[in-house]
């Protein structure tokens, strides 16, 4: 049966619809970021906690921000660290090119600003079932949700963690395991996908107790060069059996 095409405000609300469930799960995370955040042991204030969430919004990079200025790391391994924990995020937008081909640069500035985790799964688990006419309004639609959940649940944290000093030990930190599982379990289908994971979690575990969080940078550039070789590896044999 033919359906009609949806238009952009319904693309715009489809997108934020869709994403619904990642916003609930995401939900305990900003509120963890924020509680954390004008903690005592990072001491950040009311303002700066929520600059960093409207300016920065990229929730795994701020957290190992807050874990390690609270450890007293100097700034080039804040930067080094969240930049390549971020590094991610130009995968997602190096998958989604084919899709966006031919818009505006206008458009992809913010777009790519408001990239996230649960916004990628969002529009490309949709556009891989759905040939939409007008993906920037879906994925709009997806990343202003976001954006705005983020930040409110950010700045109801931060006010919470000013009132109650030991909010931050309520145990709201199990939301990042649940998120991200959520969001790469579906996504491991390729072998480059799975061998990436593995690498990754074996290497985070093992390196679990390095100082400045150098750990899970060790695993983030052990399972994207993994992704990378496996995928090479998988693109020759495929070049030598033609």
């Amino acid at each position: 049966m033919l359906t009609t095409p949806l238009t952009k405000s319904q693309s715009l609300w489809q997108g934020a619809r869709d994403t619904f469930p990642m916003m609930v799960s995401a939900a305990p995370f900003g509120l963890i970021f924020g509680l954390q955040a004008v903690s005592a042991s990072v001491g950040l204030s009311l303002w700066a906690t929520l600059g960093m969430s409207l300016w920065v919004f990229a929730g795994s990079s701020q957290f190992i921000a807050l874990t390690l200025l609270a450890q007293g790391a100097t700034l080039p391994v804040i930067i080094l660290t969240t930049f390549v924990v971020n590094a991610r995020h130009a995968l997602y937008a190096a998958s989604l090119v084919p899709y966006l081909r031919g818009v505006n640069w206008r458009w992809i500035a913010p777009l790519a600003f408001w990239l996230t985790d649960e916004t990628y799964a969002t529009v490309i688990h949709r556009w891989n079932a759905d040939d939409m006419q007008y993906k920037v309004w879906y994925q709009l639609g997806s990343s202003l949700a976001m954006y705005i959940n983020w930040f409110a649940w950010t700045a109801l944290g931060a006010l919470a963690g000013a009132r109650f000093a030991q909010a931050a030990n309520w145990g709201l930190d199990f939301a990042m395991v649940v998120v991200f599982i959520g969001i790469v379990v579906p996504m491991l289908t390729r072998w480059p996908m799975v061998a990436c994971g593995i690498v990754a979690g074996v290497v985070g575990v093992l390196a679990n107790g390095l100082p400045y969080n150098l750990g899970l940078l060790i695993a983030a550039s052990a399972g994207i060069l993994t992704g990378i070789a496996v995928e090479g590896l998988g693109t020759d044999k495929g070049g030598n059996e033609g």
